[in-house]
């Protein structure tokens, strides 16, 4: 097929889907080489920005430092990546512990040659095509991607959303249930649906389950 000098190719961004294993990379980072490896053991928080000492990215960093310490109490690590090289993100930390009164204690991955933002598609040529989108990647502590998120370069993130989706996914793994919309830590939590007619015959009679129909229950962890 020919392309006249006004038509351009599309670009395929590749994206790991949820409960893909996460592409594994080494990078260079503001707290020296670091690979995806060397967080097996601890979930991630793997965020992108378009770019160091831009506004939106500065309130974000800020709000990531505030719930770092939540976070690590969910044995989940923050790892932050932009474009940008690690001296420019050396010189932004410095500069928001300075001017914001905000030290950032987790690392920044220098993804100058993009390797790490094109194996999780972070790029967004409809946006920009230089600059790093605002995509969140939760990992496992397994290393298996268990949920994607992106924003526009316009709209910051919700942090109180993004510590309320790793305490729903854990609560997931450890109890085996889902949780309902705007669930919260302490509110009840929806069971699976029954598979056969015993089980929903018996679902229906036990005091363990709030029941709204046969398909429908909650129980308190």
């Amino acid at each position: 097929m020919e392309y006249n000098n006004n038509q351009q190719e599309q670009q395929v961004i590749s994206l790991p889907r949820i409960g893909d294993p996460a592409p594994a990379f080494e990078a260079e980072t503001t707290h020296g080489t670091l690979q995806l490896e060397d967080f097996k053991g601890s979930w991630v928080i793997l965020f992108s920005h378009p770019a160091d000492f831009t506004p939106v990215c500065t309130t974000e960093f800020i709000a990531f430092q505030e719930i770092a310490d939540d976070l690590r109490k969910l044995n989940t690590e923050l790892l932050g990546l932009s474009v940008d090289s690690v001296h420019s993100h050396i010189a932004w930390v410095r500069n928001v512990k300075e001017k914001m009164g905000v030290e950032l204690t987790f690392p920044i991955i220098a993804d100058l040659n993009k390797d790490v933002a094109k194996k999780y598609g972070m790029i967004m040529p409809g946006e920009s095509t230089t600059e790093t989108s605002r995509a969140v990647f939760v990992i496992d502590d397994k290393q298996i991607v268990r949920a994607v998120i992106y924003y526009p370069l316009s709209t910051g993130r919700n942090m109180p959303e993004i510590l309320r989706l790793v305490k729903a996914l854990q609560t997931t793994d450890e109890h085996g249930l889902a949780t309902p919309a705007n669930w919260q830590p302490g509110e009840m939590a929806i069971v699976p649906p029954p598979k056969t007619q015993e089980e929903a015959d018996e679902r229906a009679a036990s005091d363990e389950f709030e029941c709204k129909d046969w398909y429908f229950c909650k129980k308190h962890i």
